[in-house]
């Protein structure tokens, strides 16, 4: 009888291993099978904290099977494992800009690439602070390459692979699945004087694929650059926010009572003057004439389920396009 369950119990053992042998499997290999773009919506939650049904920022597009990463926020490699997305065919990836809630991921990103046995060099693209963040994570990396030399398993110092461009706004990436160009948006208002100034930027980011045009706008305000970047786009990836919804968050969780009152000013004044609402998304998508408006970067509200409607009949009076609203692991 002993020996009849310790089999049983060796089997379902040896199953369960197979089981996540082949998961891990899929994990590493991005399918092939579909020709075109994909745009699949990995985290779709505006930061800095986290929550428990949404990952922080981070989007893949996979075109003819090449899949290209945008932000890459908490929770990003969890995602990019659902979505079985391989790391090891991650060679590029783009940050528009150095908030933490866009590159609070990456470090885990880096690491599970290099783990995967990853040689080829992987390029992080963005505005000023994009190098400096990698060149950061670098040292970090580096322990866990020289620990996993010393046993054998890898050959290769992870800062050897590992590289981070700071770009200047234009077309700032090519090859023959994607165009990138980058414009700088008005997320990042830094009064002169103030260190950031002049030193940091934030980018709507366009993709120009053979089938489908996609711009992502990263965080913003409302933005001249990003009207002429997205004109004729098939898609218009937006962040949205409600600086009521805002406030009654920040009082309820008590965050807001914990700010001086210039702290309080200065937060309204940022969501209000760097942040889009659902009338300024509308307006926006209506000039531009792209044929679908994804809301993404949405915030936390009091339900974990919200499905945000409310900002989508919004965003409709000024817009007659198709507006849908994203949620982790959506494909488009």
């Amino acid at each position: 009888m002993k020996l009849r369950r310790r089999n049983f119990l060796l089997l379902t053992l040896g199953a369960a291993l197979l089981a996540a042998s082949a998961h891990v499997a899929l994990a590493q290999t991005t399918p092939q099978s579909k020709i075109g773009t994909r745009l699949i919506t990995l985290g779709t939650r505006s930061g800095p904290n986290p929550t428990v049904w949404r990952a922080q920022s981070s989007n893949a597009l996979i075109v003819n099977g090449k899949p290209y990463i945008i932000d890459a926020g908490d929770g990003v490699t969890r995602r990019l494992t659902r979505a079985g997305i391989g790391f090891r065919d991650i060679d590029a990836i783009f940050i528009t800009h150095p908030h933490s809630d866009h590159t609070g991921g990456l470090p885990a990103l880096l690491t599970v690439q290099y783990d995967s046995i990853r040689t080829k060099p992987v390029d992080v693209y963005g505005p000023p602070g994009t190098e400096e963040i990698v060149r950061g994570i670098l040292p970090f990396l580096d322990v866990n390459a020289e620990v996993r030399m010393g046993d054998g398993t890898r050959t290769i110092m992870a800062s050897k692979i590992f590289s981070g461009h700071n770009k200047e706004p234009g077309v700032i990436f090519q090859d023959s699945n994607i165009k990138v160009t980058a414009v700088e948006n008005s997320h990042f208002h830094f009064a002169q004087g103030n260190p950031a100034y002049g030193k940091y930027r934030s980018y709507a980011l366009r993709f120009d694929t053979p089938d489908r045009s996609i711009v992502f706008t990263g965080d913003t305000g409302a933005s001249d650059a990003i009207l002429a970047l997205a004109k004729g786009a098939d898609l218009l990836v937006s962040e949205v926010n409600s600086v009521e919804e805002f406030k009654a968050r920040q009082i309820q969780i008590g965050r807001w009572q914990a700010m001086t009152s210039r702290q309080q000013e200065e937060t309204i004044r940022h969501i209000v003057d760097e942040h889009v609402s659902p009338e300024q998304v509308g307006e926006m998508a209506s000039r531009t004439g792209v044929k679908t408006v994804i809301l993404t970067h949405l915030p936390a509200t009091a339900d974990p389920k919200d499905e945000y409607s409310r900002f989508v009949e919004v965003v409709k009076k000024r817009f007659t396009g198709q507006v849908l609203v994203a949620r982790d692991l959506m494909e488009f």
